[in-house]
């Protein structure tokens, strides 16, 4: 493939990018923890890190709080704890937390210490940490007293030798620690877990420790995080992200937000910080710009998130379409003032146009749909904040961002040609957010990255004649009825403009005449009914015939990541099993 996309060079882009928007960031070799650093030193008794629980009568909040002082001392600490139990620069550290302080001490401790941190979703179950732990070769692990019980049955596959433990209550003062203590422990959230070789206890570790780590010999090429895929099309692999991937994701976020109040947002840290778009877009750009970053552990409890916008008058708050989706049905959203949010950069999924202009409605704020991969740091594009945006795009891409549309199969040569605008073809990504490769899998990597530096996303897309890139869809979530090729976006961009629902998917299920056909399943509005064929007639008004649903299914709710995204995939496969057990009840199978 061309180093240069024919009909690219000239970056079309670039002419509707906001006043301020420079189109290329400046990359000074920083580490990571040195935006961290930075941020302590201009605002040292800024509150970094406020933990929020839940509220009280009257409005008192069960929370802790940590200064950018407090916050670097912290992770200096739990950088010397590791050095002193034996830890290397380029060993690796599991996090397999919730968000709470913790998790942001031991992220950021964990990269002084020149270690690699290993993102983990505390929702896996012993076979999946198995295989992440054993592909990653994680050293520690630091996770919830309950969480050992998953650990266990493992213990003895795995290289991991210290075990560092932790419970939400922990961070919490008097005399707010003793109550949450007695709620979790009923809940079983939190378990007395026996000592035992390389067992410790988090904050144990921190008190015994010296703000002092020793020194390391890091770079910026040198890698700071394995993010594991998904899983979506195999086994989850580590993308390799370096410190300069992410630091260079932030500084092209912040370029992003020329409106940008340095030392004076709020961000809501509700998303996940255990997955990339969390971890970046919340996490990591709230504390290089001197925000105060809100944290909550989980972002399904929609009221409490309008409570602590509402109290706290939060700014930013990242998400994903099903959060925002949440807010605007919630029952009681207008008992909330939400007018102070500024701006909402959704990710993970495509955002539904109603739902985008409800929320704002609501709020007075911004919601963007953006772009981004694992592979990529996330962020890839992103629709401007106040210039310009289009509806159902992904936007323009960030400065220093290469983004080109190519056709799906190579040439005889092995050249994947790019496309004019307005045609579909796979999207290609070349920018400084780009991983290192995938971990352990150099062929894979090869697959994936060419010489030139292009990471093919596997996604469909498009780009007009202003720039702005459309993503039409997966290659694999194409439905194909009939001969027909279907979107499934465009399907269930109507489904949300019918009064009565509030989450749709659309997928392909296998049909003995047409291939595949459209179904649609749908969670409707709470307190209200609808028939299949209400559905299937307001989809008829609005999709060409091939389009429309064939089959409807009502649901109290959608199968979703940690995450809050839908999973297409778990739907496609359950109507492949009800086939497969249809067949062999009538002896076709």
């Amino acid at each position: 493939m061309a180093g240069e996309k024919q009909g690219y060079q000239d970056r079309p882009w670039l002419q509707h990018y906001e006043p301020g928007v420079p189109p290329q960031i400046q990359y000074n070799g920083e580490l990571l923890h040195e935006l961290l650093d930075a941020a302590a030193e201009r605002y040292p008794n800024h509150i970094a890190v406020r933990f929020l629980l839940k509220y009280l009568p009257l409005g008192i909040a069960i929370q802790s709080r940590l200064t950018y002082r407090e916050l670097g001392e912290a992770t200096q600490r739990f950088a010397t704890a590791l050095r002193n139990l034996g830890l290397q620069p380029g060993d690796r550290v599991a996090i397999m937390l919730p968000n709470s302080p913790q998790q942001v001490i031991a992220f950021f401790g964990a990269l002084r210490a020149g270690c690699t941190v290993v993102n983990t979703n505390p929702i896996y179950t012993s076979r999946e940490l198995e295989h992440q732990l054993q592909d990653s070769g994680a050293a520690a692990i630091v996770l919830l007293s309950p969480l050992t019980q998953r650990l266990a049955p493992i213990r003895e596959r795995v290289d991991v030798r210290h075990v560092i433990v932790t419970d939400i209550p922990d961070p919490l003062g008097f005399p707010f620690k003793r109550l949450v203590e007695k709620q979790v422990r009923a809940s079983g959230t939190m378990i007395d877990v026996p000592p035992q070789p390389g067992l410790h206890r988090f904050y144990d570790l921190l008190r015994a420790s010296p703000p002092q780590p020793p020194a390391v010999d890091v770079g910026p090429e040198d890698v700071v995080l394995f993010q594991y895929t998904g899983g979506t099309t195999g086994v989850p692999k580590a993308a390799m992200l370096t410190h300069k991937n992410l630091v260079c994701n932030v500084r092209q976020l912040e370029a992003w937000m020329p409106d940008l109040e340095y030392g004076g947002e709020k961000t809501l840290g509700a998303i996940p910080f255990f997955h990339v778009y969390g971890m970046t877009v919340a996490m990591l750009f709230a504390l290089a710009t001197g925000s105060e970053l809100i944290v909550i552990p989980d972002p399904r409890q929609t009221e409490h998130v309008l409570e602590v916008i509402h109290r706290e008058k939060v700014t930013l708050y990242p998400g994903i379409p099903t959060m925002y989706t949440a807010i605007v049905n919630h029952p009681r959203v207008q008992e909330y003032d939400l007018r102070s949010v500024k701006a909402c950069l959704s990710g993970g999924m495509a955002l539904p146009v109603e739902i985008q202009r409800q929320f704002e409605q609501i709020t007075g704020g911004k919601l963007v749909e953006g772009y981004g991969l694992t592979e990529t740091s996330p962020v890839v594009c992103a629709n401007p904040i106040n210039g310009l945006r289009k509806e159902g795009s992904i936007g323009l891409p960030l400065p220093s961002t290469e983004v080109a549309v190519v056709k799906l199969e190579p040439d005889a040569e092995g050249v994947y040609e790019a496309v004019p605008p307005g045609q579909e073809g796979e999207l290609v990504v070349r920018g400084p957010q780009v991983m290192k490769g995938y971990w352990g899998r150099p062929d894979e990597t090869a697959q994936t990255i060419d010489p030139e530096g292009w990471l093919h996303t596997g996604d469909i897309a498009r780009m007009d004649e202003d720039g702005f890139f459309y993503i039409v869809d997966r290659k694999k979530d194409l439905i194909i009825a009939s001969g027909y090729n279907i979107v499934p976006r465009e399907v269930e961009e109507v489904l949300y403009q019918h009064p009565k629902v509030q989450e749709a998917v659309v997928a392909g299920v296998p049909d003995p005449r047409r291939g595949e056909t459209v179904k649609a399943y749908i969670v409707l509005k709470e307190g209200v009914t609808a028939t299949v064929e209400e559905i299937v007639a307001f989809c008829r008004e609005n999709l060409a015939p091939y389009k429309v649903p064939r089959m409807v299914e009502f649901r109290s709710e959608l199968p979703k990541s940690q995450v809050g995204k839908i999973l297409r995939r778990v739907l496609v496969e359950e109507e492949k099993e009800k086939l497969a057990q249809q067949q062999d009840e009538t002896g076709q199978g």
